[in-house]
């Protein structure tokens, strides 16, 4: 169980990132998760939005390159010390973060090489973990509780 993590490349100046955010909105794409890391003259931001397919077309369409990663989601329950017990978790069988961020309300989005070991590890723990279309049915739901003025 995983979502698709879109990253792309993008230059390191005022604006840039705004564009690619307003054309997701342009394409209704919802954005549900972002990572932005500065490497100098380019930076590396990643995206965890509802449709993948139609992100990676928008940013192929501005000329990006896009890569897709697959990554766990977990919602984590909303008191002290989870995200410890996760990477403690992680830590005993010796499987390396390789970065990680947070979502909207207590979801984090994980990388790891071994995606199956990972999520084989967090089975007897008290998490949940989120495919890509519970994150696409929780921005429907959004989208439908704003509509209302929820």
């Amino acid at each position: 169980m995983s979502i698709s993590q879109i990253g792309v490349f993008v230059e390191n100046h005022p604006g840039h990132v705004a564009r690619v955010l307003d054309a997701f909105v342009e394409a209704e794409v919802q954005v549900r998760g972002y990572c932005m890391s500065d490497t100098g003259d380019y930076g590396i931001v990643r995206f965890v939005v509802d449709n993948p397919e139609k992100a990676k077309q928008v940013l192929a369409d501005m000329g990006c390159a896009v890569v897709a990663k697959e990554v766990l989601c977990l919602r984590l329950p909303d008191r002290p010390g989870e995200l410890a017990r996760i990477m403690g978790v992680f830590a005993k069988l010796n499987i390396n973060v390789e970065y990680s961020y947070s979502l909207v309300s207590t979801y984090i989005a994980i990388s790891v090489k071994d995606l199956a070991a990972a999520e084989e590890a967090l089975k007897k723990e008290t998490v949940e973990l989120i495919d890509q279309a519970q994150l696409t049915a929780l921005v429907d739901l959004d989208r439908s509780n704003a509509q209302e003025g929820r």
